[in-house]
């Protein structure tokens, strides 16, 4: 089964290209994901649909509030590191992403 990822940021334009990228790594790993982006508005409608939640860098400010929800659910959450991201770094991204899901 498909391990199902999440990720939130502002408005979803570059977390679009990030998400690509972890899929790509994700193919080469052999490791099947479902991955898809989402912006801070959308977050409450989605959550409980998903594994993992990965909070985009330029909403850091909102990985508390974030955290605590998928914490209640039980939902893995973690916050993308800024050089991570504005590299693409999919499969660094997917790996901590993996590393999370419960």
């Amino acid at each position: 089964m498909a391990t199902k990822i999440f990720l939130v940021c502002s408005a979803g334009m570059s977390t679009s290209m990030v998400v690509n990228k972890m899929r790509e790594a994700g193919t080469a790993k052999g490791v099947e994901v479902e991955i898809k982006a989402y912006s801070q508005s959308e977050f409450n409608d989605v959550v409980d649909k998903y594994d993992v939640c990965m909070v985009a860098p330029q909403i850091a400010y909102q990985f508390d509030s974030f955290s605590k929800v998928c914490a209640e659910k039980g939902l893995g959450c973690g916050k993308i590191e800024m050089m991570d991201y504005g590299m693409q770094r999919g499969d660094v991204i997917l790996d901590q992403a993996l590393a999370l899901a419960k």
